[in-house]
């Protein structure tokens, strides 16, 4: 039912921007549809975790991620081909759309029998979902370590995306298309990393695969930022963007596998929406340091939140890939 009423919540609230009539209603309407928004993907990755089978567990999540990755780069397509006739209004309303799903979810599927088990359960002694996240120290501690691996994971995706297509557009005076291009293959690198990264993950453990991204990020932030050509920038956008966003499926199969059922969705919502209202910054700062230092330098300074990350994963973040959930 939440994940319907999520849906439907950012739906409708993206197809109002398209009303809009001036800054602060356009806000409020962003805002509340990025509540629904902030609902619909912890809550789609408990499920899968919660229905698959644990062997297969990280690949499922990212074919979640997955999802998410081919509606940016269904985004990025047909912006430039749409915009020019049906204008940013009409581009809201196209958002209404997603609504139909919403349809089909409630009327199609059924809540996971670990869930319905679980929770029947314990219905004579609730505790708070949100109390269980630092139940005791150690889960705590998980907790601060998943706040910390989030908040890198959506600070470095939207302050290379959101300024990526400026970013061709100034330098080498690409119009909107030509950037919406060369974006595109960048989200394709990323699709491709989200795809292998569940199927490395499920073979060799979550730690390791994160440890081998982490590092290729921190790698390909830096070389990046010192391509000067086209076409390296087209290459090394797609390699760049396997490892940045590659890792974007497995949090959901670390976080199935690190709290129990009765708590699963919550932290799935909160851990990971602490670190996009975290990486919500990431533009901003992004920003501010390319317009001082120039793009090259604000996107190589990514490096270092990858290596917090690195650290962050050894010190904080225990494995338990093929765990049943409790």
């Amino acid at each position: 039912r939440v994940l319907t009423w999520t849906i439907l919540v950012f739906a409708g609230f993206t197809g109002l921007c398209a009303l809009a009539q001036g800054y602060w209603d356009l806000l409020a309407y962003r805002t509340i549809a990025g509540l629904g928004l902030g609902g619909e993907f912890g809550i789609g990755m408990a499920m899968v975790a919660e229905v698959w089978p644990a062997s297969k567990r990280a690949r499922v999540s990212c074919y979640v991620g997955l999802g998410w990755q081919l509606g940016v780069l269904a985004a990025a397509l047909i912006t430039p081909l749409l915009l020019p006739t049906i204008g940013w209004r009409g581009m809201f309303a196209v958002g209404i759309l997603p609504a139909i799903a919403a349809y089909f979810i409630r009327h199609t599927l059924d809540e996971p029998e670990i869930f319905v088990a679980k929770v029947q359960a314990q219905s004579q002694h609730k505790e708070s979902s949100l109390r269980l996240l630092v139940s005791d120290a150690a889960t705590a501690k998980i907790s601060l370590g998943m706040v910390i691996l989030c908040s890198v994971q959506n600070f470095a995706y939207y302050g290379v995306m959101i300024w990526l297509p400026n970013y061709l557009a100034t330098r080498f005076g690409f119009a909107l298309t030509q950037s919406a291009g060369w974006t595109s293959v960048t989200i394709v690198g990323m699709a491709v990393g989200i795809f292998l990264f569940g199927h490395i993950a499920d073979r060799i453990g979550r730690r390791p695969t994160f440890f081998a991204y982490m590092l290729g990020a921190a790698i390909m932030v830096v070389v990046y930022s010192r391509l000067t050509d086209p076409f390296q920038l087209l290459f090394g956008g797609a390699v760049m963007g396997f490892f940045v966003n590659g890792m974007l499926g497995g949090y959901g199969a670390l976080m199935s596998e690190l709290y129990p059922t009765v708590a699963r969705a919550t932290a799935q919502n909160v851990l990971f929406n602490i670190g996009r209202a975290v990486g919500g910054f990431g533009p901003l700062l992004v920003g501010l340091a390319a317009s001082a230092r120039g793009f090259e330098v604000a996107i190589s300074a990514l490096a270092l939140l990858y290596v917090v990350d690195l650290v962050t994963m050894w010190l904080l973040i225990p494995e338990r890939r093929g765990a049943e959930l409790a």
